[in-house]
């Protein structure tokens, strides 16, 4: 089993509250870490037809036949148990209680708001986190992480990853999809999958994408509203800040693996990779998910935003710590070049003593310091996580 960063939060907090719910994508792992973390708790699965509708159908009657500590999962498969929950640790105040699970965010977190809100800790578990799943492996190259992406199941299962994701896409995202939208047409929708992982790493266009699928632009909203309920994609939000600028207002998509973009994008082999187009921005994709992956794996919030202005100047990525900015800039080049340093000093400059430090991740040899800016490759992204 691997060594899951977020573990420790988990056991932490379930000596803190009585219930503690992990959100996540389908397959990264929750059910795993859940039990190997309360090996005493009985796990309960709803998913399991019968179980589901004895929950959904009694729920007064389900819960009172468990004792002690439970794991249950995929919660938002049984809607009508935390109001019931609630009840029972108001009761008993016994930290640890409940352990809830799920893969479809913005259900479980309405049903916390209605029932279990000041009751339950808040964690998100992504894919693997690139040094968890490397860190006893001599050489991870490039292509290879590219290719496979992070979900824990292609490695434990030593399987094919085009063939594992194929199957993940149709068994599960479209499954969950369709019990959040009622889809006319599952090729648009698939068609519409494939566009977005052309996106990756760039302003949202709304007109564009709802033209290459011949939908409208309300859909496209709705649909990437979906992706983001699922765990499939996230955004990231231009940086504001009053330094007098015109800066562009759009979003930009990312997957939350980089192995699911790439199979989206008909990439079938590492060897793909090597003189594909998107790959710089795959690179990109990457690293911003281990971005997020550490935040969250340390219950922080997202502070992840990038800067972009009209006269063209830009930044990959800005982290904000409220009164300091550290900037990072992302390239899949094996060579540092001096274009690299152009934006991080064009925002040091118009940031001032905001902008306290400096960083460039990419997939050279050497981790090394230049002017001010420290420079990590790719395999060393741990140490970066140090300096932030």
């Amino acid at each position: 089993m691997y060594q899951r960063v977020i573990k420790q939060h988990l056991l932490r907090l379930a000596t803190q509250y009585p219930i503690v719910t992990m959100t996540g994508p389908r397959q990264s792992g929750k059910t795993t870490l859940c039990q190997a973390a309360f090996p005493d708790y009985r796990y309960i699965n709803l998913e399991t037809l019968s179980t589901r509708e004895f929950a959904n159908n009694d729920p007064l009657g389900f819960l009172s036949g468990i004792k002690g500590g439970v794991i249950l999962d995929e919660i938002q498969r049984a809607p009508q148990l935390p109001s019931y929950i609630q009840s029972i640790v108001d009761k008993e105040n016994v930290p640890g209680r409940f352990i809830l699970t799920g893969s479809q965010q913005f259900e479980i977190t309405q049903t916390i708001n209605q029932s279990l809100a000041g009751r339950t800790a808040l964690l998100k578990l992504l894919p693997l986190a690139y040094s968890e799943l490397y860190e006893k492996k001599s050489s991870s190259a490039l292509a290879d992480v590219l290719y496979a992406g992070f979900y824990p199941r292609i490695f434990d299962k030593n399987l094919n990853p085009t063939e594992a994701l194929s199957f993940y896409l149709s068994t599960y995202v479209e499954r969950d999809i369709r019990s959040l939208i009622h889809l006319k047409n599952l090729t648009t929708f698939e068609r519409f999958l494939k566009i977005c992982a052309t996106q990756i790493g760039q302003l949202l266009n709304y007109t564009a994408i709802a033209n290459d699928c011949g939908i409208d632009q309300k859909t496209v909203k709705e649909w990437l509203s979906v992706l983001e309920a699922s765990y499939i994609i996230f955004q990231i939000q231009p940086h504001y800040q009053h330094f007098r600028k015109r800066l562009t207002k759009s979003n930009k998509l990312y997957f939350y693996d980089v192995g699911l973009t790439s199979y989206l994008l008909g990439i079938e082999n590492p060897q793909h990779l090597e003189t594909h187009p998107l790959k710089g921005l795959l690179f990109e994709n990457f690293i911003v998910g281990e971005l997020l992956k550490n935040r969250f794996n340390h219950v922080k919030n997202n502070n992840i935003y990038f800067y972009r202005d009209h006269a063209g100047n830009e930044v990959d990525i800005i982290l904000d710590y409220g009164n300091e900015l550290y900037s990072i800039e992302i390239k899949s080049a094996a060579t540092i070049h001096s274009d690299f340093l152009k934006g991080l000093n064009f925002y040091q400059h118009l940031a001032g003593k905001k902008n306290t430090k400096r960083f460039i991740v990419y997939a050279g040899a050497i981790s090394e310091e230049m002017n001010g800016i420290k420079i990590y490759r790719y395999q060393d992204i741990a140490r970066l996580f140090l300096d932030l």
